[in-house]
Parts: structure tokens; C-alpha cells; sequence
């Protein structure tokens, strides 16, 4: 059971991860980091955060709705991919021994960090590319491209939607603004499924999950009205040096 310092930390770190999603995404970079260091097991750290986090991705997909219509043709074929993606991610990670995970979470957290680090190059190159048009590799390649980038997000999360996005790019002809929607939506199905799967698991701890979900709801709200005032370019800063540091801290410990 979590002591009060420690469940105003969580709270705390919740916030913040609430509004750095809200501003420039990355936000599992910071809440997972605190999770485990006030004591939870990395796998439990994990579904707890997928779970507390999870309604966040619904706001994303309500507020570009109408990005979404006259793809539905396209949400049909793509949201049951990023379901099973995350399902299959999920079991991954429930059966990871505990140590395998935390071997590998330095290694994802470096893969998230970097991700975030490269968003506005992967953003500016996809513009660049959705000018040109025509030189899609065909939506076919979509359905196994995105199943695979939601193993991941199901596994561990962080980078996710940077990950769906370039695949969508590179597989999808269509507006970067109309994908970026569909890349809501999949976000959205993949860690609801893996949050539907991890809250049977027994394992996600739960006065620490409400705690968070509360927190990030507040920090949500608060970087939507930061969102004139705070440059995303330097939260992002921010953010990947964070991740930088605790990626070396987890390599270390």
C-alpha cells in the first residue's frame, strides 16, 4: 500500500504527464518513471499506468471526429488490427518474467524518448510526402504494419502514436490531418484493449490507477489552456531530456 507522500507524488507526476499528452505528447515517459519509483514492479507499474492514461487517448479521438468521417471503410479495417495488437502486446508483457521487463524497459524508454526527440522530422517529412502523393506503398501494407507498431504500443506505449502515424504516411495517401485522426483512433483501440486486458490480470494496482486518472483528467484540462502559452517544441525538449536521464538511470540501477 502506497503512503500518502508517496500517492501525492503519483497525483503529482499524473498532472504532469496529463499536460505534456495534452501539449506534446510523451506523457508514459514521466508517469511509468514514478510509478516504480515509489515501489511498484515494472509489469504492475506498467498495466497501472496503461489503465490510468487510457481514457486520455478517447478525448484525442473526440476532438478530431470530424477528421474521421468518410473514413470509415478505413477505421474498419484498421481498428480491429490495432485491437489485436494491443491484446496480443498485453499478453506479451503479463507473461514477461518480471526481470525480463525490466531488462527491457531502459531500451523502451530510449525508443520512446528518441521517438518523441524525432517527431517534428518524422512530421515535416510526412507533409513533404502527402505533397507528393501518389508514391503510397498501398493500403494493403497498412493492416500488418499497424498490427505490428500496436504490439508494441500494447507492450509497453510510449512512442505509439508517433510509430502509427509513420506507418499510416508511408502506407496511406491521404491528408497528415485526416491521419493523424486515424492515428487517435487506433491509439485509442490498442490501449483500450490492453487496458481491458490488464484490468483481469489482478495485477494493476489500483488506488494508484485512480489516483492517476484523476490527475491526468487535471492535467489535461490545464494544458488545454496552456496550449497558446507554452511552445510544444520546448516541452518536447524537456520531455526527451527527462527521458534521456531516467533511460540512463534505469540502465544503471
Amino acid at each position: 500500500m502506497l503512503s500518502m507522500p508517496q500517492f501525492v507524488l503519483v497525483f503529482l507526476a499524473a498532472i504532469a504527464g496529463g499536460i505534456v499528452n495534452a501539449l506534446a505528447g510523451g506523457g508514459t515517459l514521466i508517469t511509468f518513471p514514478v510509478l516504480t519509483a515509489v515501489g511498484l514492479p515494472a509489469v504492475a507499474a506498467n498495466m497501472t499506468n496503461t489503465v490510468a492514461l487510457c481514457p486520455g487517448y478517447l478525448g484525442g479521438t473526440l476532438a478530431q471526429r470530424r477528421d474521421l468521417v468518410g473514413q470509415e471503410r478505413r477505421l474498419w479495417r484498421l481498428l480491429p488490427a490495432g485491437i489485436v495488437g494491443g491484446l496480443l502486446g498485453a499478453w506479451l508483457l503479463q507473461v514477461s518474467p518480471e526481470h525480463l521487463f525490466r531488462f527491457l524497459v531502459p531500451y523502451l524508454i530510449l525508443i520512446g524518448t528518441v521517438l518523441l526527440a524525432l517527431q517534428p522530422r518524422i512530421k515535416a517529412w510526412l507533409d513533404r510526402r502527402a505533397e507528393r502523393r501518389g508514391s503510397s506503398a498501398g493500403e494493403t501494407w497498412s493492416l500488418p504494419t499497424i498490427g505490428l507498431a500496436t504490439v508494441y504500443g500494447g507492450y509497453f506505449g510510449a512512442g505509439l502514436g508517433v510509430i502509427t502515424l509513420a506507418v499510416l504516411g508511408l502506407t496511406v495517401t491521404e491528408s497528415l490531418t485526416r491521419l493523424n485522426a486515424v492515428k487517435q483512433a487506433i491509439s485509442f483501440a490498442t490501449n483500450v484493449a490492453a487496458a481491458v486486458f490488464f484490468i483481469f490480470s489482478g495485477l494493476v494496482v489500483w488506488p494508484a490507477a485512480v489516483v492517476m486518472f484523476l490527475g491526468s483528467l487535471l492535467g489535461g484540462s490545464l494544458g488545454g489552456r496552456l496550449a497558446g502559452r507554452v511552445k510544444p517544441g520546448l516541452l518536447r525538449q524537456i520531455v526527451v531530456g527527462i527521458g534521456l536521464v531516467v533511460a540512463v538511470i534505469y540502465f544503471v540501477v
